[in-house]
């Protein structure tokens, strides 16, 4: 299995027969490198959406056209984009578990943020913030979406037992790196942890320092973008 990092939260996934983009957001994103593009999307057979916001969503549709492949998200707004922009989607909701393939399944969690997209006027409200848990080749990739530390992650934790977790750690719009390992240490019991959605601007953390400090034990790896982590 390999986990890469496209900066943000955007990451590629290559996990048995499948390839998840999750939240790809590329064009715009002042940490990706343009001419990395083909090599993030090739051979890429899912899109995985947490939410609305443009810096998770805003190249989703366009992917989705040009790659031929389905968006996976949340009910409301799949429903809405397959309808409005005939592209294959495959919508579900928290609690869900859908199989990609004969051996990758996704199961979408609860998270704590909202979610939007841009509308004529102003934000237009898409049903609701998510997380995933992956399954396959004997792993479990805790994705956290955009979240604040959240009780709902007891559940996640025990039912599911994540061994990876790709858990938002910039803080202002999301948990920091305190709350983020703080979280770790109080709901899962994660092998490695994976920190995104920081680095991206100014506003948001620069360092993963702290979450390292924080995970004693813990095996938190903070790649640069378009580096490749196998488990």
């Amino acid at each position: 299995m390999k986990i890469t990092w496209l900066g943000h939260a955007s990451f590629r996934i290559e996990i048995a027969d499948c390839v998840l983009l999750v939240d790809p957001w590329m064009g715009g994103n002042p940490v990706f490198p343009d001419t990395a593009r083909d090599d993030a999307i090739a051979g890429a057979t899912h899109i995985l959406l947490t939410h609305g916001h443009g810096d998770h969503s805003s190249e989703s549709i366009s992917l989705a056209q040009d790659l031929n492949i389905p968006v996976v998200g949340i009910y409301d707004l799949m429903s809405w984009w397959e309808e409005k922009h005939h592209i294959q989607t495959i919508g579900f909701n928290k609690g869900g578990t859908v199989d990609l393939s004969a051996e990758v399944r996704v199961t979408m969690t609860n998270a704590v943020h909202s979610s939007s997209v841009e509308g004529p006027d102003g934000p237009q409200y898409v049903g609701a913030e998510a997380g995933f848990v992956i399954h396959g080749e004997d792993h479990r990739i805790y994705v956290s979406g955009d979240t604040d530390v959240m009780a709902d992650m007891a559940i996640i934790g025990e039912r599911y037992n994540p061994d990876i977790g790709i858990l938002c750690a910039g803080g202002h719009f999301t948990m920091d790196m305190e709350g983020a390992a703080w979280a770790a240490q109080k709901y899962f019991n994660f092998k490695t942890v994976i920190p995104c959605h920081y680095k991206t601007f100014p506003l948001l953390a620069q360092s993963a320092e702290a979450l390292v400090k924080g995970l004693p034990g813990v095996d938190v790896r903070t790649p640069g973008v378009m580096e490749t982590l196998e488990f």
